[in-house]
């Protein structure tokens, strides 16, 4: 068979499914998706959280699924990279799941095509959630973390829980970028509500405490994660927390210094 004839049967295969992939997923929009993995990706001065969802666990685990999930990420950030920067704080940008679906992934194609051929492959609903983009400006570092902590596709960190931590370095230390990590890795763990500051009172009962600054830092509770800061020489710039499957109403966004959303 001739090279051009070989080229247009794999062209025709894929058209077919990919009308297969938005046939099954018209017929299956509407069902329930409350299961699905949270994305989390650091690349130099950008991060990203993406909640993708799906019906079953089992879903969750499939690669195809976990793909998706790697390119919505890579997506969100190739998004935030070409927007402006912020000089000194940080630029913030929420998507809902329409804007999410107009996103072009690596190969040209929206994520809602990639998104529908997955569907056709599982038998699944699936649905694009949410995004957080996060660009840092000048001295802003990023870290990322997301729990359970096994899966990871090309950098794309991926769990049912997923955390962004935007901070400073106010003197360099050795343990920064190790503490940074630990900072990231508590806030998933203990969801903190606000950075909080010397004004805020801690709360009588530890187990109910909001404020960041004033919570047992998890990875050693002898001291608070404001003991910790002051130690280690870093500022808390914002944090964003995303749960998979958590309720629109249930998710607070920390007030910046900038903020900016996409249209």
């Amino acid at each position: 068979m001739h090279n051009n004839d070989l080229n247009h049967a794999e062209t025709w295969l894929k058209q077919q499914a990919q009308a297969l992939g938005w046939s099954k997923a018209t017929k299956l929009e509407g069902r329930q998706t409350m299961q699905g993995l949270v994305g989390v990706a650091v690349r130099d001065d950008e991060g990203v959280l993406v909640e993708v969802n799906c019906e079953t666990d089992f879903v969750a685990r499939n690669k195809e699924f976990q793909k998706i999930v790697e390119d919505a990420a890579m997506s969100c950030l190739n998004f935030i990279k070409s927007q402006r920067k912020s000089q000194d704080t940080i630029t913030k940008i929420c998507l809902d799941a329409e804007q999410l679906k107009s996103l072009k992934t690596l190969d040209g194609k929206s994520l809602a095509d990639q998104l529908a051929m997955m569907i056709g492959i599982v038998g699944e609903n699936a649905t694009l959630k949410r995004a957080l983009c996060l660009k840092a400006g000048n001295g802003v570092q990023l870290s990322g973390y997301a729990h359970p902590s096994g899966n990871s596709n090309n950098n794309i960190l991926m769990g049912r829980l997923g955390g962004l931590l935007a901070y400073r370095v106010i003197e360099p230390t050795e343990n920064a970028t190790e503490v940074s990590k630990g900072l990231c890795q508590h806030i998933v763990g203990m969801d903190p509500k606000k950075i909080g500051s010397s004004t805020d009172e801690p709360s009588k009962n530890k187990d109910d405490e909001k404020c960041l600054i004033h919570q047992d830092y998890l990875l050693d509770e002898s001291v608070t994660v404001k003991d910790l800061l002051s130690e280690s020489k870093l500022e808390i710039v914002d944090f964003k927390r995303f749960e998979c499957g958590e309720s629109s109403h249930a998710v607070g966004d920390q007030p910046l210094e900038y903020v900016e959303t996409c249209q």
